[in-house]
This record gives C-alpha cells, sequence and structure tokens, in this order.
C-alpha cells in the first residue's frame, strides 16, 4: 500500500506523523511519501519537500510564493499519474491542497482529507471542493461533522487528531495521570504564580502577538508582582525573535522555552496564547486561558464581513448553543458571549490588553473563580478530548483500501 501525504502547517506535520504510525501499525509495509515536515520524515515518511517552510498566512505570502507552489502541484501530479498510489491523504493547509485533491481524483485516486480545512467558518461556498473532490472526509469536532454531512460530504468522525498529540506526551511519562484527581486537587496542584505565554507556530503571529503579550505581562505585574511568566516557542528562530523583542523593550526577565509547550503549560496556572488548534490542548490540560489574536484594521473588518461562526476559538465553539452567524459581533467582558464561553478572546486591531490582564488576574487571584473555571473545562473535555483520531482514520483508509482490491479481484 502505497499512501502520498500532503501536510504544509506544523500542526498538520505532528497530525501526519502520529497518522502514518497508526496506518505503519495496520499495515506494515505501507510506503508513505508526499508533502510534510521534520516530524513526518521522522515517522518514516519519504519527504519530497518540506511544504511547512511554506506555512503562509495572507495573500501576498501565497502570490510570493505562487510559483513553488505550482511547481509542487506539478510535481505531485507527475507522481499521481507515474506511481499510481492507493490514497492522497490531505491534512489542512486548503490553498495548495485544493489542487493537489482535484488531480489527485483526475487518476482516479481515493482522497481523504484529515484535518479538513473549516470551510464552515470561512467562505462556506468552499463545501463543494470537498463535496466533489474528497473520497472521504474525517472530521474532528461534533458541529462540523453535522455541518459538513448535511452539505452533502461524506465524512467519518474521528475524533480532533490534537489529542493523539497530547495522550502522547502523558505516555511520555512527562507529566504524572491526573485524570482521577479532582477538581479541587487539581487547582490545589496548579496553586502556582506563572502564567504561560503561547505565541504561536507562525512567524508573523509572533511579530504581531508578542508585543500584546508584552503589554499584558506588564499590566498584571503593575498590581500582582509576584506573577511569573514563561514564553512557550515553537522553534529556535521564533525564540531568538522573542528574545531580541524584549531585550530591546528592557524586558529581561521572561524565560523562553523551545519545543516544550506541555511543559510550561502543565506548569502554569493559567495561560495567554493566540487562537489556534493550540485552545484543545489548553481544554486537554484543563488550562484557564485568554485568547488573543491581533491583526491589522483591514483584516479585523474582513472577518467580520466574511466569518460564519460566533467564535475564532474552537473551544468555544464546542460550547456555543449555536456556533454559527453572520456578522459576528466583537467579544468584550461585557457582552452576552461573556457568560458562554470558556476562553475570553479578543481578535482586534485595537489595544485590549487592560481587559486581558483584567481576565487573567481574576484567576490568579481568585481561587473560587478559577475553580468553577476548571469544572466548566473538565466537563467539556470528558465530552470532546478522546484521543484515538490517527487509528481510527488508518483503519478507514486501510478498509477501503483493502475493499477495492477485494473488488477487483471479483
Amino acid at each position: 500500500m502505497k499512501v502520498f501525504f500532503s501536510a504544509g502547517e506544523p500542526s498538520g506535520d505532528i497530525h501526519g506523523a502520529n497518522l502514518i504510525r497508526a496506518l505503519q501499525r495496520q499495515c506494515p509495509d505501507v510506503q508513505c511519501v508526499g508533502f510534510g515536515g521534520a516530524k513526518m520524515r521522522a515517522a518514516g515518511c519519504d519527504v519530497h519537500f518540506d511544504l511547512t517552510t511554506l506555512a503562509v498566512m495572507w495573500l501576498a505570502d501565497a502570490l510570493w510564493n505562487l510559483r513553488t507552489f505550482f511547481r509542487l502541484a506539478d510535481q505531485a501530479e507527475a507522481y499521481f499519474r507515474d506511481e499510481k498510489p492507493d490514497a492522497v491523504v490531505l491534512i489542512d493547509y486548503p490553498g495548495f491542497n485544493w489542487h493537489l485533491a482535484k488531480r489527485a481524483r483526475k487518476y482516479g485516486i481515493p482522497v481523504y482529507y484529515y484535518s479538513p480545512p473549516q470551510v464552515w467558518a470561512w467562505k462556506q461556498a468552499r463545501v463543494k471542493k470537498l463535496r466533489e473532490n474528497c473520497s472521504l472526509v474525517f472530521s474532528g469536532l461534533p458541529f462540523e461533522t453535522d455541518w459538513l454531512r448535511e452539505h452533502g460530504c461524506r465524512i467519518e468522525y474521528v475524533g480532533h487528531p490534537f489529542f493523539d498529540e497530547v495522550e502522547k506526551t502523558e505516555d511520555s511519562g512527562v507529566f504524572p495521570d491526573d485524570s482521577d484527581v479532582s477538581v479541587s486537587e487539581s487547582a490545589e496542584k496548579t496553586r502556582t504564580n506563572q502564567v504561560a505565554l503561547l505565541p504561536g507556530s507562525r512567524m508573523k503571529e509572533v511579530c504581531k502577538n508578542v508585543p500584546v503579550f508584552l503589554r499584558v505581562v506588564r499590566k498584571i505585574r503593575s498590581r500582582r508582582p509576584e506573577t511569573t511568566f514563561a514564553f512557550a516557542a515553537y522553534n529556535q528562530v521564533q525564540a531568538d525573535w522573542i528574545q531580541r523583542f524584549l531585550q530591546t523593550h528592557g524586558e529581561t526577565g521572561i524565560p523562553i522555552h523551545v519545543g516544550e509547550t506541555p511543559q510550561v503549560v502543565r506548569a502554569s496556572r493559567c495561560c495567554l496564547s493566540v487562537s489556534g488548534s493550540v485552545s484543545l490542548e489548553l481544554l486537554y490540560y484543563e488550562k484557564p486561558t485568554v485568547i488573543v489574536y491581533q491583526v491589522p484594521r483591514y483584516a479585523r473588518w474582513l472577518q467580520w464581513l466574511f466569518r460564519r461562526v460566533r467564535y475564532i476559538t474552537l473551544v468555544n465553539l464546542l460550547v456555543a448553543k449555536e456556533p454559527f452567524c453572520r456578522f459576528p459581533a466583537e467579544y468584550t467582558p461585557t457582552s452576552t458571549a461573556a457568560g458562554e464561553v470558556l476562553f475570553p478572546e479578543y481578535l482586534t486591531c485595537r489595544d485590549r490588553s487592560s481587559w486581558m490582564a483584567e481576565d487573567l488576574l481574576r484567576w490568579l487571584n481568585d481561587d473560587a473563580e478559577y475553580v468553577r473555571q476548571l469544572e466548566r473545562l473538565r466537563a467539556l473535555k470528558s465530552q470532546v478530548a478522546q484521543p484515538g483520531a490517527a487509528d481510527r482514520a488508518a483503519e478507514a483508509i486501510v478498509r477501503v483500501y483493502h475493499d477495492a482490491g477485494r473488488d477487483h479481484q471479483g
């Protein structure tokens, strides 16, 4: 069995590596090739190009790399034509992966979307591409599954792949298993003054949000000097940039940890984080969190115009009574959304650092409020934070492969 992978985000590289290992367990002779990153290569994938180096965010970035994307798409199509892999697995990264899906289907190759793009959140008409070009979509979110099925996609709910990765961290022995510890005992364990700072996995995210993080840090320190902080950087390049930024602004007292996000999160009482799938990790570790995503004014207006969900944070969408809406209102601490969301979220072009500091200080100073938040997080975690997505997806891929072989023999 030969499977072609394409993953362009750092998180997709992680999910791809876990799926490759799951396929190897179920089909030991599987050959995995394609586009990915270092983690997929370490899992045994023959990576033809490190697509994570092109983890672009905005239209200008995509246009700048357009020639490279076309060259890679042509390279993939030649592989589809000449090698005829048994399956193509796409992981998020829709701008590029849409083209691969269409080209693979041209040669009759089954296409699976693992960790599909959030078409339900932006430009919902793109669901047509999923419906027409994908043999099966593996969904990780209950409301996503319902929405995609209603729009005619072939869906299999496997759970979110992010929980496979956090389970691996638990199994590694880095942290003790506290699944049977009561909420009050969990609160006692995390009676720490530390706030984890999670600025994202993309360089542009880091550059946009770290200045906001520093303003929040200084506002909290002015009222609670004993509070400590720790950055969790995705790689050394980002850590070096954060270090230079802090030094330029006279800040030398915040440690920066590279590749140790789970350790930093678990050692902290609460977190300040950019939005993204990391919110699911914070749910898993039951960490009260404030979400921030600083954007230019034009981007703030565009997302208001095109966004079709009430919140930008997956955890908040999972608890929302109605996650979908047109022209979503900006979250504020006094809005009606404040009583519904688990993670206060600020997608903004303004300085909301005072509000963010207030949210974090509430959990730092008020033990009763902190425990109430832990109870809400633990209740949602018990419903959705189930690992095993990679194994379930691998089982489906192998099953279709074997069924196709029997049909061919017949």
